[in-house]
């Protein structure tokens, strides 16, 4: 195993340029071939969001629809991961304070992939039974070259990154964390874990839809919450943090020559990678949420969607922003440690720590709970509509397992799907993009 693991690692070392440039490419053309969609209709997207409009798609079935409201909501539960807590954190030990800047500039041109991948989603979706459409990934990459094979390649990934990324890791991540703080034991995290999410796979799609309507907010507060307490204790660091943040993307003072060439590297490598991972924007995740709706607005939906992008895009600054404020970002410790010990700072060790466990938990939770939705379509997908059951089960099982579970070699398996999802969804983007520039320009036109 140690030799997979050790392959693995190697291939994601030298992948990692690569990735960034195929990806930032493929989101400045969007960008530009959607005359910087995201800038235009920013405004637009808070209104829908803030004030949305009663809905005016076909959901199909209550139990099998969503409701664009409740697509973008699940969206944020599935981006909105332990990956702004402990990844965040991971991002600034390797690449230094100047990743935060990158986190910014990537998580802003993702927005107009989000947007691409989103309408296309919902515009090539298809009924695979009364009652229930399919769309992400899995429908528009029929409509490019060789795209029976790279769907159902696209519809394996998926479903080996919700097993793999959205049950084991996140569950192991809450099962460490609360071993920590208060020894509970891994098996009894396994239990509660099977139960609650035995109790969200049984509800079908409006049990999702329900269980994020009560997590998005509580983890939006809670990390709110927290992290203002933070900043307001270190107020007067907050300007010196985001003078080391712009100084570290571009001119790290502490090196000089090749040396500070190559921290500014990390800096881009790490901020820009965190960001692409932490948002899902090309992944697909996003567009098989949406896909499940038969929108009359789809440009419209399209517009919100993108917010999301934003939205945890800037949680990954604010977190970076309190870990540089407080001085915890280069204390020595590691993950999620990194961020108790932030909090620690202003609310002492106990209250602290504790925020920073139940952040942790309630981040990942919220993954596993979206992802039971988007598991859910890429699993009908590959086995033509069969097996639902079995499917509640398989879901249910990693669930549970991942929590008494050793996943080394899982972490290097999950970057390695995460990049081949983007690989193929993105090569769709690109060979759909006229038609969604069509589509976007011809709802300019009636504005």
């Amino acid at each position: 195993m140690s030799t997979i693991i050790d392959w693995l690692n190697g291939v994601m070392k030298y992948a990692g340029w690569p990735i960034i440039i195929y990806v930032a490419s493929i989101a400045i053309l969007c960008t530009i071939a959607l005359k910087f969609v995201q800038l235009r209709y920013f405004a637009k997207a808070w209104r829908s969001v803030l004030f949305p409009k009663p809905a005016t798609e076909d959901t199909g079935s209550k139990k099998n629809g969503l409701t664009s409201m409740q697509a973008f909501i699940g969206t944020l539960n599935a981006s909105l991961g332990t990956g702004i807590i402990a990844g965040v954190a991971t991002a600034l030990c390797m690449g230094g304070p100047g990743a935060a800047f990158w986190m910014i500039v990537m998580g802003i041109i993702l927005m107009a992939v989000r947007f691409a991948e989103v309408y296309a989603s919902i515009h090539f979706s298809e009924a695979i039974k009364p009652g229930t459409r399919i769309g992400g990934p899995m429908s528009y990459l029929r409509h490019v070259p060789g795209g029976n094979a790279l769907s159902y390649i696209y519809g394996v990934l998926c479903l080996i990154m919700g097993f793999v990324v959205a049950c084991s890791i996140q569950t192991n991540s809450i099962s460490l964390g609360v071993k920590q703080a208060w020894g509970i034991s891994p098996y009894i995290v396994a239990l509660v874990s099977l139960a609650f999410v035995a109790y969200v796979v049984l509800g079908g799609a409006q049990r999702v839809a329900k269980v994020s309507d009560y997590l998005v907010p509580l983890k939006v507060g809670l990390f709110v919450l927290a992290t203002s307490a933070v900043l307001i204790y270190h107020y007067q660091n907050i300007i010196p943090a985001l003078k080391i943040i712009s100084q570290g993307a571009f001119y790290p003072i502490a090196l000089t020559g090749g040396a500070a060439g190559f921290v500014v590297q990390l800096a881009i490598q790490y901020g820009m990678m965190r960001t692409i991972f932490a948002t899902e924007s090309g992944l697909g995740s996003a567009s098989i949420l949406f896909g499940g709706i038969k929108s009359k607005e789809p440009v419209n939906d399209a517009i919100m969607a993108m917010l999301s992008t934003f939205i945890s895009t800037s949680f990954c600054f604010v977190m970076a922003l309190t870990l540089v404020a407080s001085g915890a970002w280069n204390c020595g410790l590691e993950g999620t440690a990194i961020v108790s010990k932030a909090f620690q700072s202003a609310l002492g060790d106990t209250l602290g720590g504790t925020i920073a466990v139940f952040l942790s938990v309630s981040f990942a939770m919220g993954v596993i709970v979206a992802y039971v939705y988007i598991t859910r379509e890429a699993w009908l997908f590959v086995t033509k509509g069969r097996f639902a059951t079995l499917f509640n089960l398989v879901y249910c099982l990693f669930t549970a397992a991942g929590a008494i579970m050793s996943i080394v070699l899982l972490f290097s398996i999950a970057d390695a799907i995460m990049i081949g999802m983007l690989g193929i969804n993105l090569f769709g983007i690109i060979w759909l993009l006229p038609i969604v520039r069509k589509a976007l320009l011809a709802y300019m036109a009636k504005q």
